[in-house]
């Protein structure tokens, strides 16, 4: 007897597509409304930000692959990014382009060190890796030092638009942040990206089934450092600065952070994750240090009561994938 399927009932693939259609849409409606409501120079250092999660995720939500120096993509980027628009005079999309470069030729060399290694080693080298550049920064007179590169003009885009308009900055902050978020949903859900998920499942399985894993992991590590390093570029540009704060170790444990809060391995969680935590930044500035002592309180109560973040135990109640 043949089985007859209701067409009434839709497959999990179908409502895991449709809800992440309507995820993108609320996000994009939100960020369009937003600036009206809020500040404008606010939501675009979130954007950065959550653009920047959402490289990391891509990394150890989709291949497994747990990095505590990403910092060094996001910081390095930065700095090339202001430095080419203040001293070499780059038109600003010349400048983010610089920045991300830099971004993907360290992550390629940082990431051809790394790969060689698993667990917690991996994590030691890309700490190990951050932190040299940390110091090089330091001691560079390129970099400022502890000053950093300030007053980086933002120019005109393309020689059109005048950036010094906030409006006209942010439609490009956003237009880069909805641009980077695409590409790593389509990366996700490419053949490529279920290579990565089977990695990070089983790696001695996907290499028993033909695949040179190692060679996937640098493309991803790749990847996720010029994802992070276009974030990087972006927020030197809006800001108009660039700090040792950008490529310090603990800018790679607010990135963690982020992640974990939204939600490991889905795709809008380290989105509500950037926000949720530069937003508790921005309210308790003024008690100071006791800042981080909430953050810590946060993660802990998220690590023991919500194991797959915000975004992800939603997604679990309601049974689908976001």
């Amino acid at each position: 007897m043949e089985h007859v399927v209701n067409p009434l009932v839709k497959k999990p693939s179908m409502l895991r597509s449709q809800s992440e259609t309507i995820g993108f849409v609320i996000m994009t409606a939100a960020f369009v409304i937003a600036p009206f409501l809020t500040y404008p120079l606010f939501l675009m250092q979130a954007m950065c930000f959550a653009l920047f999660a959402c490289a990391f995720n891509l990394l150890i939500g989709y291949v497994g692959l747990l990095s505590f120096g990403h910092a060094l993509y996001f910081g390095w980027a930065s700095y090339l990014s202001a430095y080419s628009a203040k001293t070499w005079g780059f038109s600003p999309e010349l400048a983010i382009l610089t920045g991300t470069a830099t971004a993907a030729v360290c992550g390629l060399v940082a990431g051809s060190l790394a790969i060689r290694r698993q667990g917690i080693y991996f994590a030691m080298i890309t700490l190990a890796l951050a932190q040299m550049m940390f110091f090089f920064a330091l001691q560079a007179k390129f970099t400022g030092g502890e000053d950093g590169i300030q007053a980086v003009p933002r120019g005109a885009l393309f020689g059109l638009i005048d950036l010094r308009n906030e409006m006209a900055m942010y439609a490009v902050v956003l237009i880069i942040f909805l641009g980077g978020f695409t590409f790593i949903y389509r990366i996700i859900h490419s053949p490529f990206g279920e290579v990565l998920k089977a990695i990070r499942e089983n790696e001695a399985r996907a290499i028993s089934l033909g695949y040179k894993t190692d060679r996937y992991k640098l493309v991803a590590f790749v990847l996720s450092a010029t994802l992070a390093g276009l974030a990087g570029a972006t927020k030197a540009i809006v800001l108009q600065l660039a700090s040792l704060t950008d490529v310090n170790w603990p800018m790679s444990g607010e990135v963690v952070l982020m992640t974990l809060v939204g939600g490991l391995g889905t795709i809008f969680g380290p989105v509500v994750g950037a926000f949720a935590i530069l937003v508790m930044q921005f309210k308790l500035a003024p008690i100071g240090e006791w800042v981080l002592v909430i953050q810590g309180a946060i993660f802990v109560t998220c690590v023991l009561l919500f194991r797959r973040g915000v975004i992800g135990e939603i997604a679990n109640r309601l049974h689908i994938r976001l």
